[in-house]
């Protein structure tokens, strides 16, 4: 029999979408004794897949390659990392919403890219804002508008050879952005579809658009959310980068930069060299790692 390797680049209803690059979709069971091992196939997996149908692009997959990683929110894998898209202007970005993001990446050890589309809709003095909110954050910043091509293609060289989580609250401009990356992805949904025998399904489930060789693109379901009980009270301000280069200056050993007299970080938000939009952000979400654990 036959045997191919590919990436799963869906899953659904038991049925497992293998991408096989020059070849095609294959859809997928997988055998029994990845329910006996309690394995689950996830999407980004590498596969060996036993081809049924060559005509009808069908087959088994036999085996799961060595994953490098495994995300919990959302559950795939192999991930080299997030990108994260927001629009600069309607809807106005949500501050508190993308910090969480990127401390919910950071608790999964994946890079995170911050994308800011709709740039034409703003002033260059609103961008300048938004660059130096992030600029210390440990986070790749970029600006782009898909409306009018501009930033497009720098997107796509940072994406190239990985593949990356592409997240977003709705309305800023995601879907436009994957069009715009994988003008084939229509093609390859409607190919599942057809198979499903039902209407475009919507993004209930992650699914990978292949981009060019060993480059991919994961459409995420919803907007990862950050379950805050991972984290201890101490440990939040370790996700906050910019911190580090005041800590030193801070009184108190294990200073939580809230109440305590001296504290390093506390002035350097006061002479605007940490954004103040990020030091609310950890404040509020100290309140409430505090509130969730009480429960």
């Amino acid at each position: 029999m036959n045997e191919l390797q590919g990436k799963i680049i869906k899953g659904i209803g038991g049925f497992y979408y293998v991408y096989v690059e020059a070849r095609g979709i294959y859809e997928c069971r997988a055998k029994g004794i990845f329910r006996k091992d309690k394995i689950k196939p996830l999407v980004g997996d590498q596969v060996v897949i036993s081809v049924i149908s060559d005509e009808e692009m069908l087959g088994n997959i036999d085996s799961i390659l060595e994953r490098n990683n495994t995300l919990i929110r959302p559950s795939v894998a192999n991930v080299d990392q997030a990108m994260v898209v927001f629009a600069a202007a309607e809807p106005k970005p949500n501050f508190n919403l993308l910090d969480r993001f990127l401390i919910s990446m950071r608790l999964q050890d994946v890079p995170t890219v911050i994308c800011f589309n709709k740039v034409d809709m703003v002033a260059d003095d609103e961008i300048v804002k938004l660059a130096k909110i992030y600029e210390k954050s440990g986070s790749k910043v970029m600006f782009i508008s898909v409306l009018e091509d501009d930033g497009v293609e720098d997107i796509k060289s940072v994406l190239k050879a990985k593949t990356t989580v592409l997240a977003g609250p709705s309305g800023v401009g995601k879907s436009s952005l994957l069009n715009r990356l994988a003008p084939d992805a229509n093609m390859e949904t409607g190919e599942i579809s057809k198979k499903l025998k039902r209407g475009k399904h919507t993004t209930r489930h992650s699914e990978i658009f292949y981009i060019e060789p060993n480059t991919y693109v994961m459409d995420t379901p919803g907007f990862s959310s950050l379950d805050v009980r991972l984290l201890e009270k101490e440990e939040v301000k370790d996700y906050f980068e910019e911190f580090r280069d005041y800590e030193d200056e801070c009184k108190f050993l294990g200073c939580l930069h809230l109440k305590e007299p001296d504290c390093g970080v506390k002035e350097a938000v006061l002479r605007g060299e940490i954004s103040e939009i990020r030091y609310e952000n950890y404040k509020l979400l100290i309140e409430e790692v505090e509130s969730k654990k009480k429960y």
